[in-house]
């Protein structure tokens, strides 16, 4: 005798009375459960996790820490322009046409001065002396350093500044004192003035009177003993004919000055004066410093491809080993989607724990050396978003097939391997 058959009371959505119908199909995990039970999956495997996480961190660590060098170091660069200005312009003796070398005109410094948009100019003539600390050593044993005889006006034009004692004045500039570069007052051993100090130059002994800060737009000056115009005819029998002038100028017609320098310093030869802007060169730095991003970008990028390959080949050694799991889930219940979740949701999760770590130790790394070169920390936004977004695709892309592999497999087959 057959049993009679009988209906399952459904309650409806709105809590209704119950009807005749089927059962409701069983949902599958939500997303925060599916997280939980990712993470769970981690715990399991530590060791492993942790060195494929380490794996994606390098990666991630390498390209945040080159964006933020690069930032750090751009950044150095342009507030230095914004503090000493582009309008600085340099004139110096260029070539003849025979190939000679030339020399500007004693008056080029007062027709310089003319020009109406000039604000200021100051001159320098590298004089045919050595400085050294005492007169027991070789006059050929130069260090690399340079004597210079130089306007009083010149720390202005060139907007330097003096790290100890003082510049050259109208009273000192007659007398055997000098001032050193930051440069050459490092080689000659001078670190401070708290007692009387005296170099020896052209012969002479000349007293250090100051020692400057670095000159951005001047690093020549940097390596040379300063000395007045008057003393170095007084002391040294020099001739103190210009061979670089300074000139500041307007910041809004600095193009039109530097069309008109040439011919003014040296109205007979125009074509043997050479005129610079300094600030040009701080600008190609720059953007140098940007071209090598690119460069360690890339291999930022091959470290990150190892690490996705670390994920995805953990993944699938875990779709292995765990296929005893997948069949029991699979049998009380879990859809594929669920099965591919929960390993797409471990892969995720171990490249985001990645990149966690690598953003964290590339921004220490990029604002310790860019403390150590006294530049300003800055966070880069784009590495941190760079950074974010490849783990997040790099996790993705890694976890897919992996996720796929495991969702496909049929519980009857994973229980009888287990």
């Amino acid at each position: 005798m057959t049993a009679p058959s009988v209906a399952v009371p459904v309650t409806g959505s709105d809590g209704s009375a119950p009807r005749e119908g089927r059962l409701p199909t069983p949902r599958g995990p939500g997303a925060l459960q599916v997280a939980r039970i990712g993470l769970r999956g981690l715990r399991s495997r530590k060791l492993r996790s942790t060195l494929t996480a380490v794996g994606i961190a390098i990666g991630i660590a390498a390209m945040v820490a080159v964006l933020g060098i690069s930032d750090a170091s751009r950044a150095s660069l342009l507030s230095v322009l914004d503090r000493l200005g582009t309008n600085m312009l340099t004139v110096s003796p260029g070539q003849t046409f025979l190939g000679q070398d030339a020399k500007l005109p004693d008056d080029a410094l007062a027709m310089i001065r003319r020009i109406r948009p000039v604000q200021g100019a100051s001159a320098a003539t590298l004089l045919d002396a050595s400085v050294r600390r005492t007169n027991l050593i070789d006059p050929g044993e130069t260090g690399g350093l340079s004597v210079e005889a130089v306007d009083t006006s010149i720390l202005a034009t060139l907007g330097g500044s003096v790290h100890l004692g003082r510049f050259l004045d109208g009273a000192l500039e007659r007398y055997p004192t000098v001032v050193l570069g930051s440069t050459a007052a490092r080689r000659l051993g001078i670190a401070d003035l708290d007692a009387t100090i005296d170099v020896f130059i052209g012969g002479r002994w000349f007293t250090v009177v100051g020692i400057l800060d670095p000159l951005p737009l001047a690093p020549e000056l940097d390596r040379a003993a300063l000395i007045g115009r008057d003393a170095a005819v007084t002391w040294l029998g020099a001739d103190v004919s210009p061979s670089t002038v300074y000139v500041r100028t307007d910041p809004a017609r600095v193009d039109e000055v530097r069309a008109v320098l040439g011919a003014t310093a040296n109205p007979e030869n125009p074509e043997a004066v050479a005129v610079v802007r300094p600030s040009d060169a701080i600008e190609a730095r720059a953007a140098a410093a940007t071209a090598f991003t690119a460069l360690f970008l890339g291999l930022g990028v091959v470290a990150l491809g190892v690490g996705a390959l670390g994920i995805a080949n953990v993944m699938l050694m875990a779709v292995l080993e765990r296929r005893a799991e997948i069949g029991v889930r699979r049998a009380l219940g879990a859809t594929r989607g669920a099965i591919a979740g929960q390993f797409f949701c471990e892969a995720l999760l171990l490249a985001l724990l990645g990149g966690l770590l690598g953003v964290t130790v590339g921004s220490l790394i990029g604002g310790a050396y860019a403390i150590s070169q006294g530049w300003p920390v800055v966070v880069s936004p784009v590495g941190i978003g760079i950074g974010v977004g490849a783990t997040a695709a790099v996790g993705a892309l890694a976890g897919l097939y992996p996720a796929l592999r495991a969702a496909i497999v049929p519980p009857t087959e994973a229980l009888r391997a287990s």
